[in-house]
């Protein structure tokens, strides 16, 4: 069966929703990683910004399948 998450009354499915959530966590993450000194050592910014969103979207899915992540925003 597709799992889907409801937001604010609208069902979406699960895995955009983490995908979503996973590409918001790199934007952030990529913004905290540049201003460190380890960011001269980043010979690929792009490479890095793919595996970020792999590991968070896949993070956020266990998460998901463990049911520690709500289905339902915003929490009644």
């Amino acid at each position: 069966m597709i799992e889907e998450v409801q937001i604010f009354g609208v069902y979406v499915p699960a895995a955009l929703a983490w995908a979503v959530l996973a590409a918001i966590l790199v934007y952030y993450t990529r913004l905290l990683l540049r201003r460190l000194p380890l960011n001269r050592f980043n010979w690929h910014p792009g490479l890095l910004d793919f595996a970020l969103f792999a590991v968070f979207w896949w993070s956020l899915s266990k998460l998901a399948d463990s049911q520690i992540l709500p289905t339902e925003f915003p929490l009644r």
